[in-house]
């Protein structure tokens, strides 16, 4: 898929997409991953979902994206939570960050849009020796039937060249590249939940995605809208919905030099 920019959907972006949920945390609490004077640094932010959970867990969080207007709008709700984060405009390859200045560095829903190799090697470079990476996703999971399912069906009717369809939230080839980065003690976790949507929100949710608003054309946008609205209406009247999601993480430590 060509030129995919996530600042076209930041307004989509602030108000539909929920962010990891609260059991996620406990479980990077748990493993020490986060937390209290922890120094964090959150790549490819976004409007800043990661970052806020962490904060308010207490850490002291940092956070990085190359689209301006996303980082915007996660100042906003930051100001809506009372947390602090400090933003940088920057790519996740090369932040400028000084070396070794983070306890845990994380990723959250975009380490497939990086130069994965060289956001390792900068991951390594900024965490502190038994430091650790963490990379997570949230994502929806199409299950026969379900309307997840349409709804990846109709992305594709509209854009064709989305090629994000049919996962199951699984990421192996992360492992590989934390590996070959020289990362140890690999670990993996996951479960899954129900996210609840209202018709609206799904449908706002599905524009703030890589497959519509990001890569397609106003005029585009809204007649997909519209036939999501119908195909909602028609085919998944209960409102809200239960929209499965998979929360998939892996977690690893820079070995000390």
């Amino acid at each position: 898929m060509s030129s995919i920019n996530f600042g076209n959907t930041a307004n989509d972006y602030k108000t539909y997409r929920q962010g990891f949920p609260t059991q996620f945390f406990e479980q990077l609490r748990e493993r020490n991953l986060i937390g209290t004077n922890k120094r964090v640094l959150d790549l490819g932010t976004g409007t800043g979902t990661l970052a806020r959970g962490t904060a308010l867990a207490g850490s002291q969080v940092t956070a990085v994206d190359i689209a301006e207007p996303l980082l915007e709008q996660a100042k906003v709700l930051d100001k809506e939570q009372d947390v602090e984060i400090a933003y940088h405009v920057a790519p996740a390859e090369d932040t400028s960050l000084p070396n070794a200045s983070f306890d845990t560095v994380m990723a959250g829903q975009c380490w497939h849009w990086f130069d994965r190799p060289r956001a390792t090697a900068e991951v390594y470079r900024l965490l502190v020796p038994q430091g650790h990476i963490v990379i997570a996703h949230l994502d929806w999971i199409p299950l026969s039937g379900n309307v997840v399912e349409a709804t990846e069906q109709l992305i594709l009717k509209h854009n064709p060249a989305w090629a994000m369809s049919g996962g199951n939230g699984l990421y192996p080839q992360w492992l590989t590249d934390l590996g070959e980065g020289g990362f140890v003690e690999i670990q993996t976790f996951s479960f899954d939940l129900d996210l609840i949507y209202t018709h609206e929100a799904w449908r706002g949710r599905i524009r703030a995605s890589a497959g519509i608003s990001a890569s397609l054309s106003d005029e585009a946008v809204q007649i997909f809208d519209d036939e999501m609205q119908a195909m909602l209406t028609s085919q998944f009247p209960d409102d809200p919905l239960n929209v499965h999601h998979r929360v998939w993480a892996v977690a690893a430590v820079k070995p000390n030099e």
